[in-house]
């Protein structure tokens, strides 16, 4: 399968569940998508900090900043696809929550 240049979020969310189920990854369980999602985050942090040039262990190991985004999105659709959520919907109305608020 693959995905289209200028696919909406459905369609990618939809593309992440096919390639998942491909490549053998859609046995784990929500929670073992959460926890792997942090980690990703953690790697995140760290090649943020690597190539903002915060004090850091010389030999750890990082990954470009857009490729550790990719694995979040990915996780993140991911665990939507498990919960049964449709994100694009939720983006929608979690948005017009946001603004009702009051940012100050």
């Amino acid at each position: 399968m693959k995905l289209r240049n200028g696919a909406t979020l459905k369609e990618v969310q939809e593309y992440i569940k096919t390639v998942l189920r491909e490549r053998g990854f859609d046995k784990e369980t929500t929670v073992e998508k959460c926890l792997l999602l942090g980690e990703e985050i953690g790697e995140l942090y760290k090649a943020v900090r690597k190539t903002q040039g915060v004090k850091s262990d010389d030999s750890s190991r990082f990954g470009k900043i857009e490729h550790e985004l990719a694995d979040i999105f990915m996780y993140t659709l991911d665990i939507a696809n498990k919960c049964g959520i449709d994100l694009e919907e939720a983006l929608r109305s979690k948005e017009e929550v946001n603004k009702k608020r009051s940012w100050k």
